[in-house]
């Protein structure tokens, strides 16, 4: 396997090669399958002549359920949620794969560092793909597990040769490749510490004008990495960033706890506890769908550790904890909680989840980390960041009736300078005209699910909205720091959008970026279950567009009908007050919606709305569709109109379309 010499003055000198197996990701998953089990006869390079798997999502990787564990059972269940799946449980880890070889966007999805674990316990050391996801890439630096994207690498280590590390990190700047060096970020800071590692100094650029994702970054710099006077931050460069708010949730808070006792002590003290948050939010509705698997009591009793170990922590750290609500389910999913009542403009905002971006809305600089970056940011405060390319979306005019925020995020998946991997670690920052008709829960769809787009994240400038958002937390709040880009800075790319040429969306199976017009689907599309709730879906606007569909319903007289299923679900207890005293819940249930406590539910796979047959299909307002994210079967990605409305026709629906057949039933 690799070799290591010992260390000298701080560094270590690897020398890698190949010695053991290599297991190449094809998009024929039989061709996969026949390399666990030793049935196939392809040679290294045939396999990789093969058209390689790309999209590779941390669902995939690790369904996640397996995520109630964190340790090395996690080996056991690598790559057991892989599209087309004819493995079973512990091939790969049987296997021992000391290389595994994919696509592009290897990745994308979750946040969860189990994925990575899931590889590294499996055997695996070194990943190459095309390109990665920027929390799966960091993830697997943390951890020691070796990433690259130059085949020429791979191609020479086939070959036989063997190779410095140099030649894996030659693209990576120079504090990543000393964290890869020295096995890790835990390392990277132990030597530090020590003084065998000598203070990595990032390079400046000189004074220019920055747009607003620099300047929070640069206003953050951790005293390590000060910024010399008539100097600025480098696009490229990575720093230590000082974080103002920290959150995890019951999935991965009892994993960095772990890592946290082990690096720093038992009784290691969390650095500004008052600004660090634990939310039950993602298994709080686990139970009843849990209690129909085969294991399902081993499931119901990890989970119930997980949130037990979390809360211990939370108590005895004195951070911010936002447990279950007595009514049942959770007080708040976390996005929607730090949005409503804890992001302020110029804050830098670190959570355990992808979709942390959705606190751009109000403009912060929000990111999703895994969980060795957590547990580091508990005992410093300290993030790494990388500081990123910005792409511009300039927003005009304003959305058709009808049309909203999740209908523009779908298209923008498959604009033309959006697509693929044009955006992979890139921030997008929504400006324009157009911006002043988006309101705060519109702009958090929109930041949401930057991350479905490969960006690191995406964020408005602070604005009239974002202020009178703000005034709502009441006197004495703070306001944060409004920070606004130079009118002289740059960007990666510019996009302008003409809202009103925005058309009702839908992403068909398999990956959001799947995303289509809703009138380009011909075919007639009957679903088993609807889907209204998650971060991006549960938000107060997100409830004014289901009940406007559901009162033209019922003045029709009009139900869900038999057969289907339909759950609509808050994100926090803020906009179950805001349904109840608008009379939407009472709406809701009278046109045969049931209604749902804050969770993140189905979303994840673990509360009622997901699927239990892969021939169901759903129609979802959550942001992610991937295989196996919400059970097995087939689901499609809407806006709440649509949702609304197929939940009334039974079928994948426009609002014109269920109207249009409501009249025609009225009339006959």
């Amino acid at each position: 396997m690799r070799t290591l010499s010992e260390p000298t003055g701080g560094s270590r000198t690897r020398n890698i090669s190949l010695s053991g197996n290599l297991l190449v990701v094809t998009e024929d998953t039989d061709l996969f399958a026949a390399q666990l089990d030793g049935s196939s006869t392809a040679t290294p390079a045939e396999l990789l002549r093969a058209p390689l798997m790309n999209n590779i999502s941390t669902d995939e990787i690790i369904p996640g359920w397996c995520c109630y564990w964190y340790d090395e059972k996690l080996g056991e269940y690598a790559y057991l949620g892989l599209r087309d799946k004819k493995f079973g449980q512990g091939a790969v880890k049987a296997f021992a794969p000391q290389i595994i070889v994919s696509g592009e966007a290897k990745g994308c999805g979750s946040s969860r560092e189990h994925a990575v674990y899931a590889e590294k316990y499996a055997g695996v050391e070194i990943v190459f793909a095309r390109s990665f996801e920027r929390i799966y890439q960091q993830n697997c630096r943390n951890v020691g597990i070796i990433t690259c994207d130059d085949f020429t690498v791979l191609d020479a280590l086939l070959a036989g040769e063997e190779l410095p590390l140099d030649a894996f990190t030659r693209r990576a700047n120079d504090i990543e490749r000393a964290i890869i060096d020295l096995g890790g970020l835990f390392g990277f800071n132990r030597e530090t510490r020590r003084g065998t590692q000598s203070p990595i100094k990032p390079d400046f650029a000189p004074a220019r004008p920055l747009n607003a994702v620099e300047k929070i970054i640069q206003s953050r710099l951790s005293s390590r990495n000060e910024c010399p006077e008539d100097a600025t931050v480098r696009i490229g460069e990575s720093y230590f960033v000082e974080a103002d708010v920290r959150f995890s949730h019951e999935y991965v808070t009892p994993m960095a706890a772990g890592m946290f006792a082990q690096q720093f002590g038992a009784d290691a003290a969390l650095a500004g506890p008052e600004s660090c948050y634990f939310f039950q939010d993602h298994l709080s509705l686990a139970e009843p769908v849990l209690k129909r698997r085969a294991n399902g009591l081993e499931l119901i009793e990890r989970v119930e550790n997980l949130g037990k170990r979390q809360e211990e922590f939370a108590t005895l750290s004195g951070g911010n904890f936002i447990g279950p609500a007595d009514t049942g389910g959770s007080r708040a999913i976390c996005h929607n909680y730090i949005v409503e009542n804890v992001a302020r403009p110029g804050d830098v905002i670190i959570g355990t989840d992808s979709h942390t971006c959705t606190a751009g809305a109000v403009g912060a600089f929000a990111f999703g980390v895994g969980a060795t970056d957590i547990a580091n940011s508990w005992y410093n405060r300290e993030i790494l960041v990388k500081v990123p390319a910005v792409i511009q979306v300039n927003l005009l005019g304003e959305l058709r009736p009808g049309v909203c925020a999740k209908d523009l995020m779908l298209a923008l998946l498959a604009h033309p300078m959006i697509q693929g991997s044009q955006t992979l670690g890139k921030v997008i920052v929504f400006s324009g005209p157009g911006c002043a008709s988006m309101n705060l829960d519109e702009r958090a769809t929109l930041c949401n699910m930057a991350v479905e787009a490969g960006g690191m994240t995406a964020m408005f400038e602070p604005d009239q909205v974002t202020h009178a958002h703000l005034a709502l937390r009441g006197p004495g709040a703070s306001a944060g720091t409004a920070v606004l880009s130079d009118q002289e800075a740059t960007y990666s790319a510019v996009v302008d959008i003409e809202l009103a040429g925005v058309e009702p969306m839908v992403a068909l199976p398999g990956d959001p970026r799947n995303s289509v017009p809703l009138a380009s689907v011909d075919a007639d599309i009957k679903v088993d279950k609807v889907y209204g709730g998650s971060c991006t879906g549960g938000k107060a606007y997100d409830m004014d567009m289901y009940a406007s569909v559901f009162e033209q319903a019922r003045a029709r007289g009009a139900t869900v009908p038999d057969g289907v299923q339909a759950y609509i679900q808050v994100g926090s207890e803020a906009v179950m007050r805001y349904a109840v005293d608008r009379g939407y819940i009472e709406l809701f249930g009278e046109v045969g919606v049931s209604v749902l406590p804050p969770s993140c539910g189905a979303c994840i796979n673990a509360g009622p709305g997901v699927s239990e047959s892969p021939d169901e299909v759903t129609v979802s307002a959550q942001n992610r569709n991937f295989p196996g994210r919400s059970g097995p079967g087939q689901v499609y990605l809407t806006s709440p109109y649509v949702v609304a409305a197929t939940a009334i026709a039974g079928r994948l629906s426009s609002v014109e379309d269920m109207l249009n057949t409501l009249n025609t039933r009225t009339q006959s």
